[in-house]
């Protein structure tokens, strides 16, 4: 059917985690200027199966296909919805009763309303404020929150546009994300294999080692229909269909049905949070006790295994770690223990995940992510059918080792184009995790607070064992934030402690960009509004998807709404009005389309398509290498010949005990040289198994939500009126839910759409029951990154935000990553309307049907 004339056809890569590699590519179909829906792209529009050498996977008499069209998740088919939400922030705002020549007020950041104010007159107080903070503290006094999730962009700058006007100004401190998906594999698996740059097993061609080889996968700790819809679309789904339809038995580990579980498993094994490391010593000893490792594959690909063993079986502190052991720790039967022991070593199996889940990201997390690479040592990993399979990011960091799916002829990169989202290493900077403590504390040069390793999932795991310390030397604390990526107090550690932080008198100014008023923008001071990438010319890359690699240029779809410009925008007008030689030196005399053409003829693509031939079609298709079936799977090489394969660590082999922790942190009895099962220790008491358990008897399972994209798309109201988006209480709020066990809920007096307090003694958030035998008894289910509504800011939310009351303490004291699920709380049922007699401003606020209330942050009449 012909379109009509008035309906053009765009191109545009929905990810949501930042960086150029848009994925989840879709058409935005336009129509008067105004966006009417998005769909899947097509790939064959330009281009032929045959030119595009489409792959085909034949096991055991079948064939699995790649899609001629993208596999989009529902966050793309909506998302026209998150450029019009009523929480487009529309114009520039200045905090009310923020006077950079007066009184600044920090205590009242989230709570004060905002007031509207020209461009020139916000861009004049920024040039004044950096000019300021320079001369009387220094370029390290402002610090740069540029990181975490946003749109995928490559010019416009997915984050970190200001980074780079800052370091032609002399310098800033910067904050520096931690592996926050793959805390366990950075912090802990590193040390066993290398595995650079995630920690995470080879990855190499493995869709066709498990379709030939594998009888049962094991997805550990993960939700296979929910967290690639954010990087990878829906081929996971296809994928688990496709293992289902070969016969490879599912079993899944987890506290709770997830939906890839309910859709997919052969079998769940409820685990308590926390515990897999006690299930997985278990294991380890009945293969020690029954015979079932591969003995002559550990002696000749691994070493430390004998003082390991020892642990294992009690010799060494007189506990054999047994699943009768283990079966009141984890909550595992013995029985199902030692038949899933048995069952992997007698099936070629392979163990399962995507990015994150409760398993990787709760406290001593590198625990079980040891364990897990010593388990399938013990196994043989590299044999077919045995390796560790991730299903999402295909190919992250454009790595061969990172694409278990048919190898395409390259690996397109744009970063020629790229503004932002610097990966190096910042000579001033903070974990993201020891953002509160750095912040509120009275740090100096010469009494700093210190941490080990610069926390980037991509660097070895011997940056862990070199110590840091803000601030630097001859440098002064933070006083002024610049910031890009406001969600950190809704998707890291002990978001309530953060709000204490930039409510500090110590932070004189925060200047926060952003398309939506939402989250830590309530506690900026100056608010600057940015496109979002429907308003905006870029280039990006697709090599998540699963089917194809391919670049395509982004054509801007709709004008700017309101006063808003890109991040990229912004840094140059800043630029400029500190003399042309620094806007020289940020655009290096280039425009918009001058990048777009550097990143294409940088990106491999060049040697197939001409520039020119590239912005005609839109898109080019990156051809399926014709030998991938030959490739080596995973670990084959190391499996076959390790003396001429090693391994990323000092011997080249598995190390089940680690010399250089011994070496560098002889006394931390929380990540010892071999791993162990730990259930509590001088960081965390997170525990079933310590007193605080008595009063927060409860723990809770904080997963990646289920219909937003961490603290993302919480506003879009296709997506509010799911019932298990959220749940609607007595007063008509759409609260987050909060899964409990029918055993629970008849303890507690709850019911299906009552409200209940989700509290700690870090504070309190709000949730709407949902009863279901889909959570293990004992345990509470509630999705993070609820976006922010606060009730007392610091202490209680309505939204549900969870991760204000996580641990504000790192994984463990010498592994600065994050902690946001698996931690104790209790559930007690609440009376909204006595709740909202106290507190009257926050419950008497507007809400449209996307949850938003703009006017409740905008001065009325402005």
């Amino acid at each position: 059917m012909n379109k009509p004339d008035n309906l053009k056809t765009y191109y545009k890569g929905l990810g949501f985690c930042g960086g150029a590699c848009g994925s989840n590519t879709s058409e935005v179909d336009v129509k008067d200027g105004k966006i009417v829906r998005i769909r899947p792209m097509r790939y064959d529009t330009m281009y032929s199966p045959e030119q595009m050498n489409a792959w085909k996977l034949n096991a055991r008499g079948k064939t699995f296909e790649p899609s001629m069209k993208s596999q989009i998740p529902p966050f793309s088919l909506v998302y026209k919805n998150r450029a019009y939400s009523n929480n487009r922030i529309l114009y520039p705002l200045k905090r009310e009763d923020w006077n950079p020549n007066g009184e600044r007020n920090p205590q009242n950041r989230g709570k004060s309303k905002f007031v509207r104010i020209s461009w020139e007159e916000a861009l004049d107080i920024i040039v004044s404020e950096i000019k300021r903070v320079h001369a009387e503290y220094g370029p390290y006094s402002i610090l740069a929150q540029a990181d975490g999730h946003g749109e995928t962009k490559a010019v416009h700058g997915p984050h970190g546009t200001m980074t780079e006007l800052l370091r032609h100004l002399g310098g800033f401190t910067h904050q520096a994300r931690q592996p926050d998906s793959w805390e366990g594999w950075h912090w802990g698996a590193k040390h066993m294999w290398g595995q650079s740059p995630l920690g995470q097993a080879n990855q190499y061609n493995l869709w066709y080692d498990v379709s030939h080889n594998t009888d049962m996968l094991l997805f550990w700790g993960c939700d296979m229909e929910t967290t690639p819809w954010s990087w990878g679309g829906q081929q996971s789904s296809r994928l688990c269909n496709w293992f289902t339809e070969l016969g490879i038995r599912q079993v899944y580990i987890c506290p709770d049905v997830n939906y890839g579980c309910a859709v997919h498993a052969d079998k769940w094994i409820p685990v308590f949070p926390n515990t897999d490391a006690a299930l997985h010593l278990a294991i380890m000893y009945t293969w020690l006790k029954e015979d079932l490792w591969d003995k002559e594959y550990v002696e000749t690909h691994a070493d430390g295994y004998d003082i390991f063993f020892k642990y294992v079986l009690g010799e060494e502190d007189g506990i054999p770690k047994t699943p009768e052991w283990a079966e009141p720790i984890c909550g595992v039967p013995a029985r199902i223990i030692k038949a899933l022991a048995r069952k992997w070593s007698k099936d070629k199996t392979t163990l399962a995940h995507c990015n994150g889940g409760s398993y990787i990201r709760s406290t001593y997390a590198h625990e079980p992510a040891r364990l897990e690479v010593l388990a399938v040592t013990m196994q043989g990993i590299g044999k077919p059918g045995r390796n560790v399979l991730k299903f999402i990011e295909w190919q992250m960091f454009g790595l061969n080792s990172a694409m278990p799916g048919p190898r395409s002829e390259i690996i397109p990169h744009v970063g020629g184009a790229y503004h932002g989202w610097h990966m190096g290493l910042e000579e001033s900077f903070i974990p993201k995790t020891l953002m509160p403590q750095a912040l509120t504390g009275n740090f100096t040069a010469n009494e700093p607070l210190r941490w080990w390793s610069y926390p980037n999932a991509s660097f070895p795991a011997e940056q862990q064992f070199i110590e840091y310390q803000y601030p630097i030397e001859g440098a002064k604390p933070v006083r002024m934030i610049w910031s890009d990526a406001p969600c950190w107090t809704t998707c890291w550690n002990g978001g309530n402690a953060m709000i204490e932080a930039y409510r500090s008198p110590n932070i004189e100014f925060i200047v926060t960009q952003h398309p939506w008023l939402e989250n830590d923008c309530l506690f900026s001071d100056l608010l600057l509004p940015v496109n979002t990438k429907f308003e905006e010319t870029d280039i990006s890359v697709d090599i998540c998807g699963g089917d194809f690699n391919l670049i395509y240029r982004e054509e801007q779809c709709i004008d700017a709404i309101g006063e808003s410009m890109s991040d990229w925008e912004i840094a140059c007008a800043v630029a400029k009005r500190f003399g042309p030689e620094i806007y020289e030196k940020l655009t290096e005399g280039m425009d918009t389309e001058d990048f777009i053409r550097r990143g294409f003829e940088q990106s491999g693509v060049q040697d197939y398509i001409s520039y020119d031939q590239f912005v005609e079609n839109k898109y080019f298709v990156v051809p399926i290498a014709k030998d991938w079936e030959k490739d080596q799977c995973g670990f084959e090489a190391f499996y076959k010949d390790p003396e001429n394969n090693p391994l990323e660590t000092s011997t080249g082999k598995v190390h089940f005990y680690s010399e250089e922790l011994a070496h560098y942190f002889p006394d931390d009895q929380e990540r010892p040289p071999y791993p162990k099962f730990i259930p509590y220790g001088e960081t965390h008491q997170e525990s079933r198994l310590h007193p605080r358990s008595e009063t927060y008897p409860y723990l809770i399972v904080s997963n990646h939500p289920r219909w937003r994209c961490h603290a993302q798309l919480d506003d879009i109201q296709w997506l509010r009126e799911i019932p298990t988006c959220k749940v609607k209480g007595p007063d008509g709020y759409l609260y987050e839910p909060v899964w409990i066990n029918p055993l629970d809920a008849e303890k507690i007096g709850v019911k299906n759409g009552d409200v209940v307090k989700v509290i700690n003694d870090r504070g309190w958030v709000l949730g709407g029951v949902y009863v279901t035998e889909r959570i293990k008894p004992g345990v509470v289910l509630q999705d993070h990154g609820a976006r922010l509504d606060p009730i007392e800011a610091g202490v209680s939310d309505r939204g549900g935000a969870n991760n204000l009351i996580c641990p504000t303490n790192t994984t463990s004291k010498n592994a600065v990553g994050e902690v946001t699920s698996g931690f104790l709380v209790n559930i007690e049922k609440c009376d909204v309307f006595a709740l909202a007699k106290e507190y009257p401003e926050t419950f008497g606020r507007e809400f449209d049907a996307r949850g938003v209330c703009l006017t409740n942050w905008i001065k009325e009449g402005e």
